[in-house]
């Protein structure tokens, strides 16, 4: 009964990690008005009928805070490309000059930067959702196995273990996204 109550609760801190490794992808998305090439993660491009990942068909770079730059691996992709950013429905604008395919990040105005705050802190609190859902898949097993014979005061202990790691990864998540909201907030 003792390890599969330990292996619950490894399967839970492992889904707790994964909710923060998907808070940090998704906000790494979230433009803070300097230029990234993470900001074009997840683009996929017409690869001649296959969906393909943007880095996969193209080199990223960022020549300076406020431009991405990016050449395709065949000339005959730039519009594919181009097309791709437009409809990601990002907000950039994407300009081809027949080499590369440039796109100038314009600053964020004050209301942007509140919108884009306030997206960072819908993804913390999805973040959290989803450990309050671990936690409660957790403290429902502990309880069936209490029912089912394994020692109550063991069983406290455990919800509290569960408890604790749910704070844990809680403080975890408010950190970055308060990080992210200073980030985005700094002009």
């Amino acid at each position: 009964m003792a390890d599969t109550i330990e292996s619950t609760l490894a399967t839970g801190k492992a889904e707790m990690e994964k909710a923060v490794d998907h808070l940090k992808s998704e906000l790494s998305k979230i433009r803070a008005g300097k230029a990234t090439p993470a900001m074009l993660n997840g683009i996929m491009v017409d690869y001649y009928g296959n969906p393909t990942p943007l880095t996969q068909v193209a080199n990223l770079g960022t020549p300076d805070s406020r431009t991405i730059s990016i050449q395709p691996w065949e000339k005959n992709m730039l519009g594919p490309i181009e097309r791709s950013i437009f409809e990601a429905n990002l907000g950039l604008t994407p300009m081809n000059d027949g080499e590369f395919v440039r796109i100038i990040i314009p600053p964020l105005t004050e209301d942007r930067r509140k919108q884009m705050a306030k997206q960072s802190k819908s993804y913390g609190e999805d973040a959290k959702v989803s450990f309050r859902n671990s936690r409660h898949k957790m403290l429902d097993f502990i309880k069936k196995e209490v029912k089912d014979g394994f020692p109550e005061d063991a069983g406290k202990k455990k919800e509290e273990e569960v408890q604790n790691m749910v704070n844990t990864y809680t403080k975890t998540v408010d950190g970055i996204v308060s990080a992210k909201e200073k980030d985005i907030m700094t002009v």
